[in-house]
């Protein structure tokens, strides 16, 4: 048995969020490339949650993010860690490719060769070369038609014709076309990627492009091993300390992997309160000193709400099913000096207000600091939206106003 470095206590991994996360008002960053730094990754799943993310952690406008993705192309939207959609630095992107991105691409082809075949694309025992002739078809088009949104792609190529049917008895179930799938196996793998978006900032409605043409030339995968190395020492330098179970969920991978991962990093290791065991990059053992109390608003899905399988240090047990849905999908969330204690919804002009859960009373239970600083960061950020209103993808029950069962 190995001896823990030492212990990080759950004060001092607040202090190390506030900070790392550029979500105190004193440690923000300069820009959009900055702040996904700062947090690996940005989850961009919900179009608007990018912008917000950006919005929490800097000074940049609308206009800034948007140049940032698709005019410098400073950070790219990726399919990767849990089949979920994120926003990467550019200099990450092979790591991400050579394995969490790689993953997911195998098992798109796996299932979109399966579904193919099961509803009559195409004959059984030739879902695989349908697919293939699917994306080569694609790759070939947009070779010489530029940026294209699904439906543009579905119109123009007969290869990509077909629809099916899934999950009638789900909310999210239904029949789709196929086209959007071969789309998103073509971009894990990384010979496409989300160019410009067609609609509003808020919604996602993506163009699709060569990556050679989007990124200026080809991006090559590193080897699976090292790929997933380079994730988790990234991982440890934003979300450090972590157990491995939080490694393991971050990356929608195995134990094994995340285990190995760990060791490749020469990751060390250091106790948690409640007995729990994380781990710190080598060079990172040092003390965090404490920050003053601060107040943030995030959005959906927000990289510092979703970085952990472990929430304690941040979010008391008895809140969870509060704000996250019944997927473990992260709703909008209000932070006081390092926990969440409630979450934040717009009326339809687009005012922002902040939304306690049930068991906070702001005045009572924060004190008059914690409810000015909150409504301050409700009123910024009503005015960076100026009127704009966020239609969220992922609602919480207390986004909603709903009780729990």
């Amino acid at each position: 048995m190995s001896t823990p470095a030492r212990l990080v206590t759950d004060r001092e991994r607040r202090a190390r969020l506030a900070r790392r996360h550029a979500v105190h008002p004193r440690h923000r960053v300069p820009d959009t490339l900055a702040a996904t730094r700062a947090m690996t990754v940005l989850h961009a799943t919900d179009a608007s949650s990018v912008h917000l993310s950006v919005q929490a952690r800097t000074e940049e406008s609308v206009v800034d993010v948007e140049r940032a993705l698709y005019e410098e192309r400073t950070v790219v939207k990726q399919l990767a860690m849990r089949r979920t959609l994120f926003v990467f630095p550019r200099d990450l992107l092979p790591a991400a490719l050579g394995s969490a991105s790689a993953r997911v691409a195998a098992e798109q082809r796996r299932l979109v060769a399966r579904d193919v075949e099961q509803y009559g694309i195409a004959p059984l025992g030739e879902g695989a070369a349908w697919l293939e002739q699917a994306c080569a078809a694609v790759l070939e088009h947009l070779a010489g038609a530029g940026p294209r949104t699904a439906r543009q792609l579905r119109e123009e190529l007969p290869a990509l014709a077909g629809t099916v049917t899934f999950a009638l008895d789900k909310k999210y179930g239904g029949t789709v076309h196929i086209a959007p799938r071969v789309l998103t196996t073509l971009g894990a793998e990384g010979r496409i990627v989300r160019g410009p978006n067609d609609v509003h900032w808020r919604t996602s409605r993506p163009t699709w492009t060569l990556t050679t043409d989007w990124l200026g030339g080809t991006v090559a995968p590193v080897p699976p091993r090292e790929g997933y190395a380079e994730l988790v020492r990234r991982w440890l330098r934003t979300f450090g300390p972590g157990t491995v179970e939080d490694v393991q969920w971050w990356l929608g991978s195995t134990k094994t992997a995340a285990r190995t991962a760990l060791a490749d990093v020469e990751a060390v290791e250091v106790a948690l309160e409640r007995d729990r065991t994380g781990w710190l990059l080598p060079d990172d053992l040092e003390e965090e000193a404490d920050v003053e109390p601060w107040a943030a608003l995030l959005p959906s899905l927000d990289p510092t709400t979703m970085g952990w399988k472990e929430r304690h240090f941040y979010l008391d047990p008895g809140r969870t099913a509060y704000l996250f849905d019944s997927n473990g999908n992260g709703g909008t969330t209000a932070w006081w000096h390092g926990r969440v204690v409630g979450a934040w919804v717009q009326d339809h002009e687009g005012v922002v207000r902040i939304v306690p859960a049930p068991d906070v009373d702001l005045g009572k239970d924060l004190g008059t600091d914690a409810h000015e600083a909150l409504d301050a960061a409700a009123g910024r950020l009503t005015t960076w939206l100026d009127g704009t209103v966020i239609t969220n993808v992922y609602k919480s029950a207390l986004m909603k106003g709903e009780p729990l069962p």
